[in-house]
Formats: structure tokens, sequence, C-alpha cells
């Protein structure tokens, strides 16, 4: 074997000039710019090109911010109007956009850590519109869930699953998320949860974005969470925590129909019912089937029992239960969100700061979605269903080189693969 070596500039990520090309049709630069301002006028680089740089880091297979200074300087620097930091200053301008935390302390006296990141969080929501996934005038559905972020930084704390982390509020429509708010480990889902969705649900409608429906589960079913939910959405469906009450109302009912739900069959019915010890009524929805290991439960006898608290009274049982299983979709963000686009590895040592990127991911996703989305559609080698890995491999992963030819430059790709058809 004989080995030859060239001066030759080649890009090994030329992939990535073309979704900075698209970043810019899109007006993102802009956007990030407008809405966070101007940094110090000593900065050599804007927001846009700092966040750009954490961005262009995951999608060309980084992890960190400091694969830039070990693997992808050479490679993001010959992408044009791409302005290229190490990592010291990319993170350095993370930790300025930090907000403060805002601690509330329980009835029994424990502290609780929120991070509210409202800027951040309108700059996402205004993201979004900027890609056409959501638009002013327009109703979505809504779900909300929190998850742990299992991580030992500085000021994490001790969680339910008896691991130190963050468990934050995350709000989303479809497949994107539309809000995030962050809070310590030790606070519990159901804790000023109205508080967390009436600021969610005001970002949004602020932007002209109503909601249709939401989905939430058991942490929701409070009787404050249920009044902003109603205030907000026209319909809802709350998984409803069991209750004597309850109970025993279920056990009266004596209509039940059989249907097939997934791959399995269940009884199903449904009754008025007035939670929280109040004076309104909604429907409950009622799913049972029986347990398969023979034992018989004290409370509901023979059979397992799950409710939805809803105020949908034209949908069938069937028709409600098969919606609200339809949101272990957001199972497939967080999963996303932790091992592509690095929840799973934060950077800083504290809530706050992690706040920060965590948003910032969040729209590089977006921004990803969108794109693989589009670029599929003219590109056979693309599939919208890509994790971000795959993507990378077919289409980042591109040799190619700029030559200038007469007075234009010219992106020469050593493919046979018709990238030209996203800028036909």
């Amino acid at each position: 074997m004989k080995v030859q070596y060239s001066d030759q500039s080649i890009n090994s990520f030329s992939g990535i000039n073309f979704v900075f090309r698209s970043l810019r049709q899109y007006g993102i630069p802009q956007l990030v710019d407008n809405q966070l301002g101007a940094r110090d006028v000593r900065a050599k680089f804007s927001y846009s090109d700092l966040i750009g740089n954490l961005w262009a880091a995951f999608l060309c297979g980084g992890d960190c911010a400091e694969d830039i200074n070990e693997h992808l300087r050479p490679a993001l620097s010959k992408v044009p109007g791409l302005k290229v930091a190490n990592a010291d200053t990319i993170l350095g301008a993370l930790k300025k956009l930090a907000t403060p935390i805002e601690t509330y302390t329980s009835k029994q006296g424990v502290a609780h850590q929120f991070n509210i990141a409202t800027g951040l969080n309108m700059l996402n929501v205004k993201l979004l519109k900027q890609l056409n996934v959501l638009q002013s005038g327009q109703s979505y559905d809504f779900d909300y869930d929190n998850q742990i972020i299992a991580t030992e930084k500085y000021d994490a704390a001790r969680t339910y699953k008896q691991v130190h982390g963050y468990q934050p509020g995350i709000a989303s429509i479809g497949e994107h998320i539309v809000y995030l708010e962050n809070r310590n480990g030790n606070s519990q889902a159901k804790y000023l949860q109205e508080e967390t969705l009436e600021r969610a649900y005001e970002n949004l409608f602020q932007e002209g974005i109503t909601i249709n429906r939401s989905r939430m589960d058991c942490a929701s079913y409070q009787k404050k969470v249920v009044e902003v939910v109603e205030k907000y959405s026209r319909l809802f469906y709350i998984r409803a925590m069991r209750s004597e009450d309850m109970l025993e109302k279920i056990n009266a009912i004596d209509q039940w129909d059989t249907v097939k739900i997934g791959h399995q069959q269940y009884q199903v019915s449904s009754m008025e019912f007035v939670p929280f010890k109040g004076e309104r009524p909604y429907r409950l929805v009622v799913q049972r089937e029986r347990i398969k290991d023979g034992q018989v439960d004290l409370f509901t006898g023979e059979f397992k029992y799950r409710s939805i608290l809803t105020n949908d009274h034209t949908s069938t049982d069937q028709q409600v239960i098969e919606y609200y299983n339809q949101r272990g979709a957001q199972e497939i963000i967080h999963d996303e969100m932790n091992n592509d686009f690095g929840w799973k590895n934060l950077p800083f040592s504290f809530m706050n700061e992690n706040t920060v990127f965590m948003l910032a991911m969040a729209m590089c996703r977006a921004i990803y979605k969108t794109l693989i989305k589009s670029y599929s559609k003219k590109l056979s080698f693309l599939k919208e269903n890509f994790r971000l890995k795959k993507f990378i491999f077919r289409f980042i992963s591109v040799s190619g080189k700029w030559i200038k030819s007469g007075r234009q430059y010219i992106l020469k790709l050593f493919t046979d693969k018709p990238y030209h058809r996203l800028i036909a």
C-alpha cells in the first residue's frame, strides 16, 4: 500500500453548507439577533454566530462545543458566512443568556428551584413560526409532561427516581418543543404546575397560536390545573388519579362495551363525574382489563382501571382513549433530545445555564426536523424519519471544496448524489 498526501483544502462535512444556506433563507440568523439583542461592541461574534456554531457542531456529528476546537474548525471555517469561534467563547455567550433561578418554598418548607427563561422560550416559538411549523391564527394540539434529566451537576437535587438531576416541564405541539421551564430534581411535576402551564399557554397566545386540545398525565389531575387548561384549550384530556369516590362510582357502572385498542381488547365506559369535591361535572372515560395473574385488588377487585377526565362529550369512549394514548409520542422527543441533541451531557454546572443549552438544542432539533422533511422531498437518499446520526452519514458527510470560476464561487462535491436539486 502506498500513501500520497495533498495540500488541497477538502471539507469532509460539505453538506453543512446546504444547512446554513437554508437557515439564511428562513431568516434564522436575523431572528436570533433581533430577539437576543446585540452583544458587547467589542465582541467579534453575534449570538447568531455562536448559537449557529453550537448547532453546526451537533449537525456535523459532535456531541459538545469542544468538538469545534478538536475536530470541526477546519470544516466549519469553509462555510460561507459562518464565523467560527472557539468553545470557550460559545459557552461563555450561552452563560450570559441565563436568567436568575427563582425559589419557591412549599407549605412543608421544601425549597423548589425554577428557571423560566422567558426570552429564549419566546425565541423558540418565533423560530418555529419562522420555519412555518407554527402559524398565527391556527389552532393546535398541546401536550405537557415533566422529564427527569439525570445529571450530577453542582446544583442538581435528588429526584423521586433516586438519581440527581433536573425535572423540566416540557410542552410540545406535534413533534416540536414549544415551551421548556426547568425545575430542580426535587420539585414534583404537580408542584405549581398551573403557573408553568399558564406561562406556556401565554407564550403561544402572544404569538397568535391557539390550542384545540390538551393532553396531560395524572400529575395534572388538579383543580387549579384543570381550570388553567380549560381556560386556554377547547378540549382537554387528563389522566385521572384514583380516589375512593371515583372507584365507588366506577363500581356502579353496569354497562361496558368491549373494544380493541391497539392489539388488545378492553372494556370501556364513561360517566358524569364531579372531581376535586367541586361542583362542575366532567366526563370520566374508564378503561378496564382483567388482572392477568388472577390476583384480586383490595379496591378494584379482579380488574385494573384507567380513567381519563375530559370535557369532550362528542367522541366515543374508544376515540378518547386512543387519542390520549397518542401522547406517548412525546417520549420520542425526550429520547432524541437526550441522545441526539446533547441533553444527556449538559455542559454547565448550574441549572439556569443548562436551561439555555437545552432550549438552544430544542431549536436545533426543530431546524433539523424541518430541513430533513424539506430535503427528503427532493433527495431520495433521505427519509424524513431519519435520526440525526443517519442524516449526518447520508447527507452531511460528503467531501467537497469551494472553487472560484469566473466571478463566482462554486461548491464542488465529490459524489454522484444529486445535491443540486436543493438549489434548483
